[in-house]
């Protein structure tokens, strides 16, 4: 039993508030928190680990989307554009895949567990990342993805999908779970949509989908135009679109399902994700770096969606740092109060990351995993404490993972 002494405590419930001078008791879960001397007194025996001057403790960082697979990426891909970014992801694909050996994939793993990110929803197109997946002392919920459009090859890719899923299945242990993705309303026939959803509601697993990242999506799905037409033309000159926003979104009726971008979701479709319990996984570097424009925050907020706040992967972004993207959220949405929006994406990158993974983290509270952080912030006082994290930190002092010190 571990008793950890710092000079403020962001539990990140839904409060926001700061406990000053104070402590947390736990082993794998946590068993109490509040002021140090009260901790000391009523657990003697614990052993203490006192934190440097000026350290915030508060949740680990929970990642809920990102593509390991092309960690390779430096200088390869295309940015500015979403469809000539994707020409180029489909150019370079092998590649890419070929250098992303186990050596970069674990080194990319590596990266985001040294800034506090000790939870992870890995989006896998390939199986490539599952062994550093299963062998990561973070928690990981490893999303099988599904794609491709093509009727006559559906029973092929779902067999596939379902061996690879199996595959997920047979590695689960209490730090890495199973889920599935379905790539996107653009890429994936709405037959295996369904037949992969069929299995999500059945074993009760997690989903993951692309929606509405850009606008060549959204004006591709409304009317079979726009720079998907081209796109799509070059792999079938009858290309068109094989369904609606609106009624992909309600393939995942009764599932538990993160939705990732939607900056061009209509507001039927976001009335829909709301109505069905979904979340909305804001990633705003992929999303410049992309030229897909900026996720309005308050038709989201409006339909008490939870936000959710992820990376994606290093084929669209630079770091897998959650410190940086929320930094990059900061400036991203300059209509938000600035403390306000802090704390927003404190919370988003931490309670409500672990609840739409499943995951029972994300909140220092008594019987919640013992997934900590530690910040040293040099002189930091109780206000705007949330702010001034999200603005200066780097790397944590101390990360514990199930009660145990990993970092």
């Amino acid at each position: 039993m571990t008793r950890l002494h710092v000079d403020f405590i962001l539990p990140c419930d839904p409060s926001m508030g700061v406990i000053h001078h104070g402590a947390i008791v736990f082993d794998k879960t946590i068993l109490d928190l509040g002021d140090g001397g009260a901790m000391e007194a009523r657990y003697p025996d614990a052993t203490p680990v006192v934190a440097p001057k000026g350290s915030v403790a508060l949740p680990g960082l929970v990642n809920p989307h990102v593509h390991l697979e092309f960690s390779a990426n430096q200088g390869v891909l295309d940015f500015g554009a979403f469809v000539p970014w994707l020409q180029s992801v489909i150019a370079h694909r092998e590649a890419l895949q070929e250098a992303a050996t186990s050596a970069v994939i674990e080194e990319a793993i590596a990266s985001m567990l040294r800034t506090g990110t000790t939870a992870f929803g890995a989006i896998s197109s390939f199986g490539l990342e599952l062994d550093a997946c299963v062998n990561t002392p973070a928690r990981v919920v490893f999303f099988t993805e599904l794609l491709g459009s093509r009727p006559d090859a559906v029973d092929i890719l779902f067999n596939d999908f379902k061996q690879r899923l199996r595959g997920a299945y047979e590695r689960e242990n209490s730090r890495f779970k199973a889920a599935l993705s379905i790539h996107s309303p653009y890429s994936t026939h709405p037959i295996l949509a369904k037949n992969a959803l069929d299995i999500a509601r059945r074993e009760n697993l997690i989903v993951s989908t692309h929606f509405m990242e850009s606008k060549a999506e959204r004006l591709w799905l409304d009317a079979g135009k726009g720079d998907f037409a081209g796109f799509f033309k070059g792999f079938s000159p009858h290309a068109a679109p094989l369904c609606s926003g609106l009624e992909y979104v309600r393939l995942f009726q009764g599932t538990r399902t993160l939705f990732t971008h939607g900056v061009h979701a209509s507001f039927p479709e976001l009335d829909a994700i709301g109505t069905q319990g979904g979340s909305i996984t804001h990633c705003p570097v992929s999303n410049r770096l992309l030229g897909t424009g900026v996720l309005a925050l308050d038709p989201v907020f409006e339909r008490n969606i939870p936000l959710t706040l992820g990376t994606d992967g290093l084929s669209s972004n630079i770091s897998l740092s959650l410190w940086d993207e929320m930094r990059s959220a900061l400036f991203a949405h300059p209509d938000v109060p600035l403390n306000t929006l802090a704390k927003t994406l404190l919370h988003s990158a931490t309670a409500q990351n672990a609840k739409a993974l499943g995951l029972d983290a994300g909140v220092l509270e008594s019987g919640k995993a013992a997934d900590i952080i530690v910040m040293a912030l040099s002189g930091a006082t109780s206000a705007n404490l949330p702010l001034h994290l999200v603005l200066h930190a780097q790397t944590p002092s101390h990360i514990f993972i199930e009660g145990s010190l990993v970092c």
